[in-house]
């Protein structure tokens, strides 16, 4: 179609943009449809990297010197800002801390994948029974 002006008209546009919001939606139900695995409450957290590391003393200093700045994209963003500009050097100490973090956390993830296997077999296959268990007594009740 051609407008007064003698330029295209959007009209066609609309069509494409409809379909491809559709299937936008439709791929993000399919997502939240996925059923997840629920989460170990005991499985250890990973640890901060050090840029996080850093960010913790950052907030306290950026805090103290603006106290009535309470966003947190502002907390963020000067944050970020600090972080590129420090040198290898500055960094190190933060650097440090995260490798002393990460090896303590290898050492309590180890221990809490041996418990797992350990005794999550025997967890496995009790639950397994009770299911074919609870599974055959339905059936049975609905004939």
């Amino acid at each position: 179609k051609v407008d007064m002006k003698g330029g295209k008209s959007n009209a066609g546009s609309t069509k494409a943009e409809s379909k491809l919001s559709v299937k936008k939606g439709a791929a993000a139900a399919a997502k939240s449809k996925k059923s997840k695995r629920a989460k170990d409450p005991n499985k250890p957290k990973r640890p901060a990297s050090a840029y996080f590391i850093f960010l913790e003393d950052f907030r306290k200093e950026y805090k103290e010197q603006h106290p009535n700045d309470r966003g947190v994209a502002a907390v963020g963003k000067a944050a970020g800002a600090k972080w590129q500009s420090l040198s290898d050097a500055e960094k190190a100490p933060y650097m440090a801390k995260a490798e002393k973090r990460k090896k303590e956390y290898n050492v309590v993830m180890a221990a809490y994948n041996k418990k797992l296997a350990d005794g999550d077999e025997s967890d496995k296959s009790k639950s397994e029974v009770n299911d074919e268990a609870e599974g055959s007594g339905e059936e049975e009740e609905e004939e």
